[in-house]
């Protein structure tokens, strides 16, 4: 076969073949080891790749695989990278070398310990964006960035970068509401009670949240439980129009694209960076078109910040950055010791947040109070009722079915509600003495949930039972473990009795 490159022109081309490989949000391009373009050009394994068809063009990783999967005239696309390209079965592929980083110098820089300029930076996040970074150059890129190596100066231009390297948004509003948590706390539903108060107050709240990366759900998982989240800029925006607030997945809308690479990155390293969070949120709120945020900060033993200290530093960066932008920022430091409300996986969670809702007697009133107190902060934090006047307010709107109203409508407004499910499989975790709850390790509570399959599977994740401070009796429940299959369930389970320290009970 007479390749392009063969031809002189410095690219190959090779048919299109479907192998339904998902990985996640990496493109990645398959190749028969043998194949001819594959020697003739000089790829390797991991190689990067120019990938253009249909006008469009991507950098993908290089994978070979052997003549069962690929003959040496074909070639595949992880699916991520076949919806990026708009690729269909059969088109002819065109495969060249990259061109080399732009931004190669100013990585080694800031790897070598230097500070970025703006356009640096600005040059970094467009090359990041546009796919050119592969796994290698984004881990080098967020180690550099991580601990304190951000300092003030670098989060703003950082935050800049990304939010303009996407989409933004603007509203008619004079002022539009928003609220974010920065995480690490299982259960921590409250936007999805925020957002029905503010909206049911008259104010405008157009709210995108992110799906779970690495933790047991995301607002977005949640919310899709009960309806659609998947809408597009000109259905966001009908959602609005008509409700004065809505609650979908940011992901659909290339707000801050950079942020959602960046942190597929991070997370798994476990790496916390002040400068990489401030502008990771803030970008995502200033895209969004946010004016003024409502911030909490959860901070405990086994939450993301673990000290006053910590949450104090980046409070004072995000109040600089905010600054920089013009954005009304007030930030909460909330408890962050214990799981909020009950459940912690997407469709437990979710009903939840109806219970609070719903005003039903047996609602979680922890989830209850934070949700009417953020409500609370940022209600006067729009000038919608003086200081101190907002608690009242919140609770008002709430225990009047108010905000559930306004929840429904929005949900109809998004595709139609529907009710959350319950798994097939339930086992409880039963306390080994007795004693009273005097600790909670959230990280692991919140993986024996992902081992059961939350978020991929929605009905799975665990309900807790024992809150700090329950006095408990030897073999009552401490929280129920639920799965769709017995297998994850089994596996779940096998976690959570190796590990019987996750509830801690002193004995009195």
């Amino acid at each position: 076969m007479e390749t392009q490159s063969q031809r002189g022109n410095g690219s190959a081309a090779l048919r299109l073949r479907r192998l339904d490989i998902d990985t996640y949000r990496e493109f990645v391009v398959f190749m028969n080891r043998d194949c001819e373009v594959c020697r003739s050009e000089g790829f390797e394994v991991r190689s990067r790749i120019s990938v253009r068809m249909n006008g469009r063009h991507i950098v993908a990783t290089l994978n070979t695989v052997g003549d069962d999967l690929l003959s040496v005239h074909e070639v595949s696309l992880s699916e991520a990278a076949w919806k990026a390209l708009g690729a269909q079965i059969g088109q002819s592929v065109e495969l060249s070398h990259p061109v080399p980083l732009a931004s190669d110098s100013y990585l080694r820089k800031k790897v070598y310990g230097g500070g970025l300029e703006p356009s640096e930076i600005d040059l970094i996040i467009r090359e990041v964006t546009d796919g050119r970074y592969d796994d290698i150059h984004l881990a080098a890129f967020v180690t550099a960035c991580a601990g304190d190596r951000l300092d003030a100066a670098e989060t703003v231009s950082l935050t800049a970068a990304m939010t303009g390297a996407g989409q933004r948004l603007s509203w008619p509003a004079e002022k539009v509401a928003d609220k974010h948590c920065i995480g690490g706390l299982p259960g921590n539903r409250t936007s999805m009670i925020v957002v029905p108060i503010i909206a049911a107050a008259g104010l405008v709240i157009p709210k995108t949240s992110s799906r779970a990366i690495t933790s047991p759900a995301g607002t977005a998982d949640v919310m899709e439980t009960l309806t659609r989240v998947d809408l597009d800029i000109a259905a966001m925006r009908r959602v609005v129009e008509r409700e004065g607030g809505c609650i979908v997945w940011g992901g659909a809308m290339q707000l801050s694209p950079a942020d959602d690479i960046l942190i597929s990155v991070e997370r798994p390293l476990d790496f916390d960076s002040e400068g990489q969070l401030v502008a990771s949120v803030l970008s995502k709120k200033i895209a969004a078109g946010s004016t003024h945020v409502v911030l909490d900060i959860p901070v405990g033993p086994t939450a993301k910040l673990r000290t006053m200290e910590a949450a104090s530093r980046l409070e004072a960066r995000f109040r600089h950055v905010a600054s920089a932008f013009g954005l009304e920022l007030r930030i909460v430091q909330t408890d962050g010791s214990q799981p909020v409300g009950r459940g912690i996986g997407p469709s437990l969670e979710a009903r939840d947040v109806l219970e609070v809702l719903q005003n039903r007697s047996g609602a979680s009133a922890q989830l209850a109070s934070r949700g009417v107190a953020l409500s609370a902060r940022l209600l006067e934090l729009m000038g919608a009722c003086p200081e101190g006047a907002g608690i009242a307010r919140a609770r008002s709107l709430l225990a009047t079915g108010a905000a559930w109203r306004k929840f429904q409508a929005i949900c109809e407004a998004q595709g139609g509600m529907r009710e959350p499910k319950v798994a097939d499989h339930r086992a409880e975790i039963l306390a080994e003495r007795p004693g009273r709850v005097t600790a909670i390790d959230n990280r692991r509570l919140a993986k024996v949930a992902k081992l059961a399959g939350a978020p991929h599977d929605p009905l799975a994740g665990v309900d807790f039972h024992a809150a700090l401070g329950t006095p408990v009796e030897r073999g009552q429940p401490l929280y129920t473990v639920h799965a769709q299959t017995r297998g994850e369930l089994g596996y779940a389970l096998s976690f959570a009795r190796a590990h019987g320290d996750i509830i801690g009970i002193t004995q009195t």
